[in-house]
């Protein structure tokens, strides 16, 4: 390890550190499964050279997950090209406290951030929709949506469709599990306003389901994997935030401010 390495990650003592430089990993799925497959978090991750040739939008977010709560990621990068890995690590929920000398630094905060997954406001017709909360012995269920926030499976309200219905469709939709409406139970309502339009989202703990979490053709949101509450991905979808806050109040996530009101029972 030489000297930047040193004086930019501190005492690694008693930490877990991971190498990520080239000369262990050569391909692009050595190192994205690599930190995927990893049940305990790092501490440090580095590659004193670079990081790999890994298209970013596959390697940041599991870079991002595999980092524990306030674990620092530090790479060298090619001259002129820090501002763009300053936007693409902000992007993936990670801060960046130190670029010089081709070195950029970065943490992950000690609570999960979320981020709206787009500028424009929501369509009138679109403005209410479930969030599905599974939880079990694995972890809770999570996706990733094209435009790079993690959420909970779940969409819009059909006309004429009950709220327990559209869990029990957006989550075989989106995932391919089945579950019954018997074995939803709704939290509540959270408001927030969008550019005047008034956001409507509900909350839903599912009991029981049949099936594995796959990607589904035609579906924005894919990647479903269970995490731990304590490794939450970074930029989860704001409603998402909201619904699981809901569910636990005690949860590390922040998010903009909603209007709850629960549901009796």
């Amino acid at each position: 390890m030489n000297a930047f390495d040193r004086s930019l990650l501190g005492d690694l003592r008693g930490r877990r550190v991971l190498d990520l430089g080239r000369e262990t990993y050569g391909a692009e799925a050595d190192a994205v499964e690599h930190l995927r497959r990893e049940l305990a978090a790092y501490d440090v991750v580095y590659a004193a050279d670079a990081l790999p040739s890994v298209d970013p939008r596959r390697l940041l977010p599991a870079l991002a997950t595999a980092l524990a709560p306030g674990g620092i990621l530090c790479f060298s990068v090619p001259d002129g090209e820090t501002a763009s890995w300053e936007r693409l690590l902000s992007d993936h929920g990670l801060v960046v406290d130190h670029t010089a000398h081709g070195v950029v630094r970065a943490r992950r905060p000690l609570r999960t951030g979320s981020r709206p997954r787009t500028n424009l406001p929501p369509t009138p017709h679109a403005a209410i929709g479930v969030g599905a909360i599974l939880y079990g012995p694995r972890g809770l269920l999570l996706g990733r949506h094209q435009r790079g926030t993690w959420e909970l499976p779940g969409g819009t309200a059909e006309p004429g469709e009950s709220l327990e219905a559209t869990v029990v469709r957006e989550l075989r939709e989106e995932t391919g599990i089945e579950a019954d409406v018997r074995d939803v139970r709704l939290l509540g309502t959270s408001l927030d306003d969008v550019d005047g339009v008034v956001r409507m989202t509900v909350g839903a703990v599912v009991g029981d389901w049949r099936g594995e979490p796959r990607d589904q053709p035609g579906e924005r949101v894919g990647d479903w994997r269970w995490y731990p509450l304590d490794r939450l991905p970074p930029s989860l979808f704001v409603c998402s935030a909201q619904s699981l806050t809901a569910w636990r109040p005690g949860l590390p996530v922040d998010h903009p401010p909603a209007h709850f009101t629960p549901y009796a029972g």
